[in-house]
């Protein structure tokens, strides 16, 4: 599930990525500003019906929604997967299909932040339904089995709590619902589900409103290689010599 504002710059890359693998996934593609043009025969017409989408505003929420109520309607798929335009995958399709499909839980980031930009955004106006000790932050991007996608699409409490109170300068806070949305509405509903990391490396190391942009200079961070691998071109991404327990890099 792609949640992007027009084309998707690596998509060449994704298509290298999937070849060879159909009828083992489905793509679907939320093109918040403009008709994406493509390149690839896996993306094409792939388009959902889409809405603006400004950041930082609940309208990232409501994207992520609307692509996983497309996702839902095929009963074939099994786990659930966001992404951005900016992603990469890090390892082959069968180690990111296997590694996703035999794992009992959903890799959605959730963690206390006591900081300003964590439990600092938290409105009283959220009780009785979401208490403070309850509040979570995490990334956006998630990987999720599809119980735990029914229960979000089902879910109007939470929902509406997050809709009316966690906004850009909300009573006077800057809650960002799409950090918080999800890790706390899984905290209170199934915290033993999910993982409470993400399967997504983005580095927050600069302490930016955005994450770190990765650009030729960084060429000594990140490696890539091009390899032929059982008759397909195979990319390689490696942090610090270190793949960790990422599948995709954004």
């Amino acid at each position: 599930m792609f949640l992007t504002p027009g084309s998707l710059p690596f998509e060449k890359l994704w298509d290298m990525f999937f070849r060879g693998n159909e009828g083992r996934f489905s793509v679907y593609i939320h093109a918040s500003k403009e008709k994406p043009v493509h390149v690839s025969p896996y993306f094409l017409n792939r388009e959902i019906h889409s809405s603006p989408v400004t950041w930082g505003a609940f309208s990232m929420v409501d994207a992520e929604r609307r692509l996983l109520a497309y996702a839902l309607k095929d009963p074939d798929n099994q786990h659930f997967v966001l992404l951005s335009d900016s992603c990469i995958p890090l390892h082959n399709f069968d180690y990111v299909y296997n590694y996703l499909m035999h794992a009992n839980m959903s890799f959605i980031d959730c963690f206390v932040d006591p900081g300003p930009h964590g439990n600092g955004r938290y409105s009283t106006r959220m009780l009785p339904e979401v208490e403070e000790k309850d509040f979570r932050k995490g990334a956006q991007w998630f990987t999720m089995r599809r119980q735990h996608a029914l229960l979000v699409m089902a879910d109007s409490l939470y929902y509406s709590r997050f809709r009316d109170y966690c906004r850009p300068f909300a009573d006077g806070k800057n809650c960002i619902a799409d950090e918080h949305y999800l890790p706390t509405f899984f905290n209170l509903v199934d915290p033993g589900g999910i993982a409470n990391w993400s399967v997504t490396r983005v580095d927050w190391s600069e302490r930016k409103w955005h994450p770190k942009s990765y650009r030729a200079q960084d060429v000594t961070e990140i490696v890539f290689s091009l390899n032929l691998w059982n008759g397909h071109m195979k990319l390689e991404v490696i942090f610090n010599g270190n793949f960790g327990q990422y599948s995709f890099s954004c």
